[in-house]
């Protein structure tokens, strides 16, 4: 049985929605599969896992990548409520 992705601890910027809607767009169904299982791992553990989790600096300090695919990275900023900021889902930082 799959397990539900906990949505309320997710909050998604501008940026990040269109993203999404891209990617459903796209019907890319192999990426779309590749960002849920990289949210369910950053809901989990988000700064080790799945990915190549990498801390960023300078004007994105505070934010954290992961690889969905070689050009594509999903950005995401960890709060201190637990819950978690997605910046971007496409291209290479935002």
């Amino acid at each position: 049985m799959e397990e539900k992705l906990n949505e309320n601890r997710l909050i998604y910027s501008d940026k990040a929605k269109d993203d999404l809607i891209y990617w459903k767009k796209t019907g890319n169904v192999a990426v779309l599969k590749r960002i849920r299982k990289l949210l369910e791992n950053i809901l989990e553990t988000p700064f080790t896992g799945i990915g190549k989790p990498e801390g960023l600096k300078y004007d994105f300090s505070g934010c954290w990548s992961r690889r969905i695919n070689a050009i594509d990275r999903l950005v995401y900023e960890p709060l201190d409520n637990g819950n978690i900021r997605v910046h971007s889902m496409k291209g290479h930082y935002y």
